[in-house]
């Protein structure tokens, strides 16, 4: 098995709500585990900036799925809960990211681990620091807190639950 970390948004209908179906689907994927949630944020547009503010949060699986057999699990997630890409960066009902597999480093066409971006991202860094925060980026070498000490964290604002 390995170990996966996993960053889902949404900033369209009842957030909270398509949060709770997708952690709910990912329970359910073939030959996985939950190990660990995050508490929820409320984070500012990033990227396209003129659009809702999203929830975010962060969970770790345990998976035998292959890289791109997860992806393929989590875009067909995204599809069922209403996920229409129409712009890059604009809204959505829900968006999972796969950030880290295991130490894997991967470069395919559709697929690329670590995720690219997540060390800009603190709307992924605040809650997988909550989860994970020794975890090691295998590119940067450098730890989740660490990365986050990088990033101003200040659009990030926890949802009481």
């Amino acid at each position: 098995m390995s170990q996966v970390f996993l960053s889902l948004g949404s900033n369209m209908g009842n957030r909270a709500s398509y949060l709770d179906q997708a952690v709910q689907g990912l329970k359910q994927l073939p030959a996985t585990q939950l190990l660990a949630i995050s508490p929820i944020y409320e984070t500012n547009a990033w990227g396209k900036t003129d659009q809702a503010d999203f929830l975010n949060l962060c969970l770790a699986i345990d998976t035998d799925l292959s890289p791109q057999d997860l992806l393929h699990h989590t875009q067909a997630l995204e599809l069922s809960l209403g996920r229409e890409r129409h712009e890059h960066w604009g809204p959505r009902t829900v968006d999972i990211d796969i950030l880290l597999y295991g130490q894997d480093v991967v470069q395919e066409e559709n697929l690329t681990l670590p995720h690219p971006l997540m060390q800009e991202r603190a709307f992924v860094l605040v809650p997988l620091a909550d989860i994970a925060p020794t975890i090691q980026h295998p590119i940067f070498l450098k730890s989740i807190a660490e990365l986050l000490e990088e990033v101003n964290a200040e659009g990030v604002r926890a949802v009481n639950q």
